[in-house]
């Protein structure tokens, strides 16, 4: 059997803690751009990903520079393990499509301050849109909801911003949603809490995401939000 000397063991243990640290270093999501916009999924792996914990959910995948949520029995999705995604003041893209079913394909669920939030995309049977939920109604019952086609196969750009006192999404160049949340209570529904503090899914559908990025509000942008609306 080899002994290693107390030098030799010093060695090898400061070897391996290089190499942990080169890991770690490896794994450091990429730095923000001049315009704060920061990516986090990086196209080739789940690095910062996990699937979420669904009841029976299909195989997440990262194929072709997306991630693939299979059709699972109902729920599928991806949540985001890295701390360091904002509660407030942000603005997050993505660009997600329907390649299969006819369900949601691109529910996102994001922080609000301490609360989280879910922009359901395609549901209800393929076509409705609305934030789930505003005091205690979901979707399909309080006053976001609109109804709206979405193409198999076809990508579509998403944009959420969160302020003090408003949630706003776009659909391409849309505006869907822009919504004064004062006084109004924030919550998911309970089949989405595996998707917090940020994830997707989809229900009874294959979907596919990509071309994650998130931002902080400047500064004018959070006193314009204080003082009116923001604009599209």
């Amino acid at each position: 059997m080899l002994r290693l000397q107390p030098m030799s063991l010093l060695l090898v243990v400061a070897a391996f803690a290089c190499l942990g640290s080169v890991t770690a270093q490896e794994k450091k999501p990429p730095a923000a751009d001049k315009d704060g916009w920061k990516e986090f999924f990086d196209g080739k792996t789940l690095d910062g990903w996990k699937a979420a914990k669904f009841f029976k959910a299909g195989e997440v995948r990262v194929k072709d520079g997306m991630i693939v949520m299979e059709k699972g029995d109902r729920m599928t999705g991806v949540t985001y393990t890295r701390g360091d995604f904002p509660k407030m003041d942000y603005e997050v893209t993505l660009e997600g499509k329907r390649i299969d079913g006819r369900d949601f394909f691109c529910t996102t669920t994001f922080p609000v301050g301490k609360d989280h939030c879910s922009l359901v995309v395609g549901g209800w049977g393929g076509r409705l849109v609305g934030l789930s939920s505003l005091n205690g109604m979901d979707a399909s019952e309080n006053d976001t909801r609109i109804e709206r086609g979405f193409e198999k196969d076809r990508w579509y750009r998403f944009r959420i911003r969160v302020t003090e006192k408003r949630i706003q999404a776009w659909i391409d160049a849309d505006k869907v949603i822009d919504v004064d949340t004062e006084d109004r209570k924030i919550s998911t529904r309970i089949e989405c809490i595996p998707n917090h503090p940020f994830g997707i899914a989809t229900w009874d559908t294959v979907g596919a995401v990509r071309a994650l990025r998130v931002r902080p509000l400047t500064e004018a942008e959070k006193k314009a939000a204080r003082e009116r609306p923001a604009q599209s």
